[in-house]
Order: C-alpha cells, then structure tokens, then sequence
C-alpha cells in the first residue's frame, strides 16, 4: 500500500481562524517553533463522529503551551468547536484529529515572546495505531536506548513536541529489531511509559502503573484507571522497577493513538494478552462509542 503523504492531500483543515484547502496550510522554513521545538499539540480519536474527551484535550493543549512560556489566542470553546469543524468537514465517523500550536517566525533566536502564536488542526482516517496482527498476539518491545527526563530538565507536564525527540530515536532502534515499539525508564531507572503509550502490569491480580511524575499522564490512562476502579480492580500507582515485568501476568498499553493494546513480549519475556486486558478492552471501547459494555458491570476483582 502506497504511503500517501501528509504535505499532500484532498481536503480542508483549520488554521488560524479559518478553514483552508488542505495543500494550502504552509509554514516558514524559519519558523521557531521548527528550530526550537517550541511547539505543542495533542492526539485525539473520533468514535461515531464524536471526539472522545474533546474538552479535556483542549484544555491540555492550552496547559502545555502556558507551561512551554505562551498562549494559545483560542479559548478551548474555541478550539472545540474548530475541532468538531474539521472532522464534519471531513466527514469522518472514526479517524485522529491533530491540533498542534506553534511560535511562529517573526523571531529567530532561543527568546522569541513577539513570535505570534499558530494554532491548526488537521483531521484523518487512522483505523489502528499498531498492525491489527501486532494488536491480537501482542505488541514485540525491546527497552528503549534513551530515559525520560527529570522535571527539573524538562517540561515534563506538557505535551511538547520536543519531548517526543528521544521515543522517536527509540522506536526507531526498536523497529530496526524487529519490534513494534520501546519501553523507555524514567531518569531513576524505573518504568516510565512506551514511545506514545502508557504502561500497565497486571499483578497478582491487581493494575500496577508507573506514577506520572516525569512523563505525561495521558487521558486515556486516565479512563483506564476509572473503568479498572469500577470494575473494583485495584489500580496501584507506583515505581516500578524493571526486574518486576517478570512477575506480571499481563502487560498493556494505552494512549489515544494505542486505544489500550496488549504486549505480546518485551526482550526476552513473553506475555500472553488476559482477562484484564480483554476486559478493560472491551469497556474501554464501548465507553467511547457509547454501547453498553458485552461484559456485565458487576464483576468481582479479577483473581
């Protein structure tokens, strides 16, 4: 299958304030938000033609950018509504909507507070993040070459697109091995969270996390968190060091891009995708499409 192109497609995207032809959304090579990463953007799913946590992705999308030293000229009413634009444009009924914020190239140099500030949004068709045949035996990662940063190095509370520098290098070196993605540590040596996923281990019959401190706590996680504590499953949030994937019973994935994706193996471990994975799944796709759960809602803990 051929790849087609993001710079060169039908269609019609959001950018300051107004919808435009698709092909017309150009930026400058000088652009500072090209040169110094100073930028921001955040990854959202459309389920039956509904943006799942629209409100709550705006809202972080404006945080990110107050944490990065500028603000977004677009309340997140605003925003929701180019969102919501964009995919009736478009007509999606399941796809990705993309907006991102941007310092534009009125300044060239590190301090650049008169660059006028960029926001668009771009909306595609995306069935599934990772290969379907990956998703149903498990998805193959391999430990990431590069950590996540302490908060006193980074803005590790923004979804900045400088951040995302160190998973692209490490999920590129994991494909080169044949794998589907990375688990990165944090700067201590515990497990922090895949390239654009978040991390779960299913132990003794309880969902160990990695506590957020120093990577993103993403939404979905969040939802999956909600969904395991209505199914009276115990959520730990926690360090967790590496020596302990070897006692979970099952390792998942999360993230609005990865929806919730069982792993398969991560370097020598093997990991069989489970009840809880399957279970949380399930809920997890009904509330975003706004079916009743196929499972019952009482439950008791899984065991």
């Amino acid at each position: 299958m051929a790849m087609i192109p993001f710079d060169d497609r039908d269609g019609a995207l959001w950018m300051d304030g107004r919808m435009i032809p698709w092909r017309d959304a150009q930026v400058h090579v000088l652009t500072h938000g090209l040169h110094y990463a100073s930028a921001v953007f955040e990854g959202e799913r459309v389920y039956g033609g509904h943006i799942f946590e629209c409100e709550a992705h705006s809202r972080r999308l404006r945080r990110s950018a107050e944490i990065l030293g500028f603000e977004i000229p677009y309340s997140a009413a605003e925003i929701d509504q180019a969102k919501r634009q964009v995919v009736a444009a478009h007509g999606l009924d399941d796809g990705y909507v993309r907006p991102v914020a941007w310092r534009g190239s009125e300044m060239m140099g590190v301090a650049a507070r008169a660059t006028r500030i960029h926001l668009a949004i771009a909306a595609w068709v995306w069935p599934s993040y990772f290969p379907p045949e990956a998703r149903a035996r498990g998805v193959r990662m391999t430990m990431a070459p590069w950590r996540r940063p302490s908060p006193e190095c980074a803005p590790v509370e923004s979804k900045a697109a400088g951040l995302y520098m160190i998973c692209t290098m490490s999920k590129h070196a994991a494909e080169e091995q044949g794998c589907d993605d990375a688990l990165m540590l944090d700067y201590r040596g515990f497990l922090a969270e895949a390239t654009g996923a978040n991390l779960f281990l299913a132990i003794d019959g309880k969902l160990h996390t990695p506590r957020p401190d120093c990577f993103l706590d993403g939404l979905t996680r969040q939802t999956v968190i909600r969904l395991a504590r209505e199914r009276q499953i115990e959520v730990v949030e926690r360090h967790i060091g590496p020596a302990e994937l070897k006692t979970a019973s099952e390792v998942f994935l999360t993230g609005s891009a990865a929806e919730l994706t069982p792993v398969g193996q991560i370097d020598d471990l093997t990991f069989t995708p489970g009840r809880m994975s399957q279970l949380l799944y399930a809920d997890y796709m009904a509330l975003v499409r706004r079916q009743p759960s196929l499972v019952p809602t009482k439950e008791p803990a899984l065991a």
